[in-house]
């Protein structure tokens, strides 16, 4: 179980890294660059659509509501803009 954790953790830093390198791209679009902020934001501010003390979905907007705009924003970026910033993740 720690392994499977600690794998998903170093995963998750690596696609972070590739999401910040994505927003420094001067090839992605700028609602590209929008949505992903948005991403970032709706994560780390203090209040939420559903306040989380409504159990089960104050934490389900969580999580339907930044896959939602991370997959958005990647769908609009050129494949290679993400194939290279993945690249430079991985070497770092």
């Amino acid at each position: 179980m720690l392994k499977i954790l600690k794998s998903t953790g170093i995963k998750l830093k690596r696609e972070i890294k590739v999401y910040q390198l994505i927003r420094k791209n001067p090839q992605t679009p700028k609602l590209a660059k929008f949505l992903l902020a948005a991403a970032i934001g709706y994560t780390l501010l203090p209040f939420d659509i559903i306040p989380d003390f409504i159990p089960i979905l104050g934490h389900l907007d969580d999580v339907i509501i930044v896959p939602f705009l991370i997959i958005l924003a990647l769908k609009m970026i050129p494949k290679k803009v993400i194939d290279d910033c993945r690249t430079l993740a991985n070497m770092s």
